[in-house]
C-alpha cells in the first residue's frame, strides 16, 4: 500500500518549459545577428555549456541565463555586443517572472490523492524561483511537506524516506522527467506516475531508464489518483 506520494512541481503541477523554450527562441534571434542559425550544433552546444555548468550554477532560469551568456560570448567569438549580452539578461529575468498556471485538473488529482495519503512537493532548481511558483501555485497547503532540492538522485530520496520514516515500496512519485523523477524512485525500490508534458527539455531526456512493471504512465492529471490506487493492487497493464 501507498503511504506518501511526492508530486514534481515544473511541468507536473504548473506550467514551465515552455517560457524556456520561447526564451532559447529569442537567444537564437540574438545570435542571428552574428552567425548563421542553420549551423549544425546551435542547440547542442548551448546544451553543453548547460550541463557543464550545472554544477557551478544549478538549475533554473539564472544557471540558463549565465549559460546563455557564455555561449554567445564563444559563439560569437566574442564579437556579441554589450546591448545583446542585456538582452540576454532580459529573457532570464521574464523566465523568472513568468506567471504560474496550474495544468488542467492537477488541483483535483492533488486533493484527491491528499485524502487518502500524505502528499509532499518535490521540485528541484533555484530556490528563490521555486519558492516564488510554490507561493502562487496555490496548491502549498495540500501538501504535507514541500521540499525544494538542487539534484533529484537517490540520495535526495532515500533522505525523504528517512525523514517520513516510510519505506522506498510504500512511496510513488509523479513527474513528468524519466531522467529526476521517475528513474532514481524505481532504483530504490519506489513506484513512479509518469505523466509526460509536450515539452521537454533535452537534458531531463537524456536517460537510459526504460519503463517497467513499477511505473504506470498517465496522459493526464485526471489519471493519477487511479495510477496510485493501482499501485495497491497486483501488477496490471501500465497505461491509463
Amino acid at each position: 500500500m501507498i503511504d506518501l506520494v511526492g508530486f514534481d512541481g515544473d511541468d507536473t503541477l504548473w506550467h514551465s518549459q515552455e517560457f524556456y523554450d520561447r526564451a532559447q527562441d529569442e537567444f537564437e534571434a540574438i545570435l542571428g545577428r552574428y552567425i548563421d542559425l542553420g549551423r549544425e550544433g546551435l542547440r547542442e552546444a548551448l546544451l553543453d555549456t548547460e550541463r557543464g555548468n550545472i554544477k557551478l550554477f544549478g538549475y533554473g532560469a539564472k544557471g540558463m541565463t549565465l549559460s546563455m551568456i557564455e555561449s554567445a560570448i564563444e559563439l560569437t567569438e566574442g564579437r556579441v555586443e554589450a546591448q545583446d549580452i542585456h538582452r540576454v539578461v532580459r529573457l532570464g529575468k521574464d523566465v523568472l517572472a513568468h506567471p504560474v498556471e496550474l495544468l488542467p485538473g492537477i488541483r483535483e488529482a492533488v486533493e484527491t490523492v491528499a485524502r487518502d495519503h500524505r502528499v509532499v512537493l518535490i521540485t528541484k532548481g533555484d530556490l528563490f524561483h521555486q519558492e516564488y511558483k510554490v507561493a502562487r501555485c496555490g496548491l502549498a497547503d495540500v501538501f504535507h511537506r514541500i521540499e525544494i532540492v538542487s539534484e533529484k538522485d537517490p540520495a535526495a530520496y532515500a533522505r525523504l524516506f528517512r525523514e517520513f520514516d516510510v519505506t522506498p515500496d510504500r512511496f510513488a512519485m509523479v513527474g513528468n522527467s524519466l531522467r529526476s523523477d521517475i528513474a532514481p524512485v524505481v532504483e530504490l525500490g519506489g513506484w513512479g506516475v509518469y505523466m509526460p508534458y509536450h515539452s521537454t527539455w533535452s537534458y531531463e531526456t537524456d536517460t537510459d531508464f526504460a519503463m517497467n512493471e513499477r511505473v504506470i504512465e498517465v496522459k493526464g492529471a485526471e489519471g493519477i489518483p487511479g495510477a496510485i490506487a493501482r499501485m495497491h493492487t497486483a501488477p496490471g497493464p501500465r497505461s491509463l
